[in-house]
């Protein structure tokens, strides 16, 4: 059903394939994959009275079941509880990029990154405005990345490209444009510049002029963009996709609940069927308080729809989500089972498919796209005068080790907090860990920043007498 309604689409030849691909996800993601279907589900008929299939109709039940497992998937990731921490041998450096996270909402822009880059790719864009970092994500439906071939893992340019109408670019104030004509619009990022370029009409062969005016100079040496592949697999430069697994299973359950629904309005309002010869003339209204005066070889009854058909869709839909959870690995979790859990471990061990997925993800999007980004900044602070949180970035070498510190899936239990005081107290006795090791361990649970001023307050409220 999906190539089906994929078909129905309008793409635009002059684009990219994966384009039209990355677009087709996107709309199965944000639930507007049925828009293009030309009748609502209740039309039976078109004005014509031909019958409509079902495959041109919009169902009248979405469940989105591609964005619950995204959402479900990206709350495990980058949600207030699970943002990861960094951490740096140079205590400057780890100061400054814990700061650095609360001035850019860097949380809320990985969560933005991870949601729309399930379709399969995310690009994150650094800038550096009057000495402060910004972060933005960018969609790479319209992104096409250049790697340098003498280091594989660094970009040498990415170009975005895509049509617009000429009225939406008067809007942004740009002259010499034909409101009715359709113009690309260009834009690209190199080590050392962000380049614009003057919109040039379709069809126009010519090598595009660059937007002096608009254009901007960073020479920072570097690409500053992060190129996100969401998952193994796909084809470059894109992962595969979270909920590539479900689309098909997702589309047949909104379509078996939007038959579902309109079995019971049928139900509610059942059919009279009337065997001649009746003895009943003129228009019939149904109806309890109307009564039919039938002849002896007449028959009237109502036709109505078994309550077991729709109990059986139900059963249906249920198997189904079941196995497009499964193949998705996303949250199958039922409230018994979370009323029978007793510790996170035990939360952790009936959501591992979910799990599995967020940890998958932690790779791409945590120690790839977030180590990258904080590595960004140390180089970028070795040009630019940075400010973090009023204060100036530290000009720390580029090459300073970097690391994430995740916190838990699930918020410990107070027995798993009381377990976990009792482990670490014995490991520290025995000398088999330092202080600050253990502080480490529980940082996440206790909500401590830093850990070097943790150890020195411990130090000073030891020595009061």
């Amino acid at each position: 059903m999906f190539q089906t309604i994929s078909a129905l689409i309008p793409w635009d030849a002059d684009l990219p394939f994966r384009a039209r691909v990355l677009d087709l996800r996107k709309r199965v993601l944000e639930g507007t994959l049925y828009d293009v279907l030309p009748y609502e589900f209740h039309e039976e008929r078109s004005p014509a009275g031909d019958y409509i299939p079902l495959r041109q109709r919009r169902p009248s039940v979405r469940y989105g079941l591609p964005r619950m497992v995204v959402e479900d998937s990206v709350s495990l990731l980058f949600s207030e509880g699970h943002f990861p921490a960094f951490d740096s041998p140079d205590p400057a450096v780890r100061s400054a990029l814990t700061s650095l996270v609360r001035q850019t909402r860097l949380n809320a822009v990985m969560i933005e990154a991870a949601i729309r880059g399930s379709i399969g790719s995310a690009a994150i864009l650094m800038r550096i405005l009057r000495g402060r970092v910004h972060f933005a994500h960018l969609d790479t439906t319209y992104l096409t990345p250049e790697w340098d071939p003498q280091s594989p893992d660094d970009l040498k340019r990415v170009t975005e490209r895509y049509k617009v109408a000429g009225k939406a670019l008067i809007a942004q104030g740009y002259d010499n444009i034909v409101e009715t004509e359709t113009y690309w619009f260009c834009r690209s990022w190199d080590i050392e510049r962000e380049n614009w370029y003057v919109p040039s009409p379709v069809g126009d062969l010519g090598e595009p002029e660059i937007d002096v005016a608009r254009s901007v100079e960073y020479r920072l040496g570097f690409v500053p963009l992060v190129w996100i592949r969401n998952l193994p697999g796909g084809e470059a430069p894109d992962g595969a996709p979270t909920f590539g697994a479900a689309i098909d299973t997702s589309i047949e359950i909104d379509y078996q609940l939007s038959q579902a629904g309109r079995g019971l309005k049928y139900s509610s309002d059942p059919t009279l069927l009337i065997k001649e010869p009746a003895g009943v003339e003129g228009a019939i209204v149904k109806g309890a308080g109307n009564a039919l005066i039938l002849s002896e070889q007449g028959d009237a009854r109502l036709l109505e729809i078994g309550g077991t058909a729709s109990a059986a869709v139900i059963d249906y839909v249920r198997i189904l989500r079941e196995y497009a959870l499964e193949a998705t690995h996303g949250n199958r979790a039922s409230a018994d089972r979370i009323a029978a859990a007793q510790s996170g471990r035990a939360l952790e061990l009936m959501n591992q498919s979910l799990i599995w997925l967020a940890d998958n993800l932690r790779i791409s999007y945590g120690e790839g796209a977030l180590l990258d980004l904080a590595r960004m900044v140390l180089r970028a602070a070795q040009i630019y005068p940075l400010t973090v949180a009023g204060l100036r970035f530290p000009p720390a070498d580029p090459a300073t080790p970097i690391s994430l510190v995740w916190p838990r899936w699930y918020a410990p239990t107070a027995d798993d907090r009381h377990l976990d005081a009792q482990s670490l107290s014995s490991l520290l006795q025995s000398g088999l860990i330092s202080r600050a090791a253990a502080l480490r361990c529980i940082a996440a649970t206790y909500d401590i920043a830093d850990i070097t001023r943790e150890i020195e307050t411990i130090r000073r409220e030891n020595e009061v007498p």
